[in-house]
């Protein structure tokens, strides 16, 4: 799955075209190095997203096949400190 439509799907970003616009602004860093929109992610990658105040960080635990549920979403990624 493409990094702009997991980041949508996982609701770590709220619209696509936001996540587009992150990721090339060169904010978004999938194992440690800047990401393209078009990055293909697989399970176990670590995505890292700064934000204006705060940086998230986050390992890839399911790519999903579809659109997600909000109380579904939760389950795609692992948080990390």
């Amino acid at each position: 799955m493409r990094l702009d439509k997991f980041l949508k799907v996982s609701r770590l970003i709220k619209r696509r075209t936001v996540a587009n616009a992150v990721s090339d602004m060169g904010r978004v860093f999938v194992n440690g190095n800047p990401a393209k929109p078009a990055k293909q992610l697989k399970v176990g990658d670590k995505i890292e997203i700064e934000y204006a105040n705060r940086i998230e960080r986050v390992e890839v635990l399911i790519i999903p096949t579809g659109n997600v549920s909000v109380q579904d979403a939760i389950n795609l990624y692992k948080v990390l400190e």
